[in-house]
């Protein structure tokens, strides 16, 4: 079971209760505005391949799951696509897989990743 998380701030007298901070006030005649969470995908690494990895990748996650891993050396991508393959499902064919795999290999391991 996870422990549930409660929003607010916790008060030092009773660490149990939370105590919720005050909304701000708001000025008279001044604007407020949000702005859009950028959610674009991140450009990945050229290089062949790059298609494949956008299109079949893409189907479960955001392409931010590459970018944003360490440099994982070339038998871990080989790996990870294999579990997409095998453990979650990812209807990738057999003549694709190893395109994606050198793709991965090639711009994201410690050897090849580009700074």
């Amino acid at each position: 079971m996870y422990a549930q998380f409660d929003a607010g701030r916790y008060s030092q007298k009773n660490s149990g209760a939370i105590a919720q901070p005050a909304p701000p006030e708001e000025t008279v005649g001044a604007s407020y505005s949000v702005a859009a969470y950028p959610l674009y995908p991140p450009d990945l690494a050229p290089g062949e391949g790059r298609e494949a990895v956008q299109s079949y990748c893409s189907t479960c996650h955001s392409t931010r799951y590459i970018t944003m891993q360490p440099p994982l050396p070339p038998e871990t991508w080989a790996a990870e696509v294999d579990k997409m393959i095998k453990v979650m499902g990812q209807p990738i064919p057999e003549d694709v897989q190893p395109v994606i795999i050198k793709y991965l290999q090639s711009n994201y391991t410690p050897q090849s990743r580009k700074r």
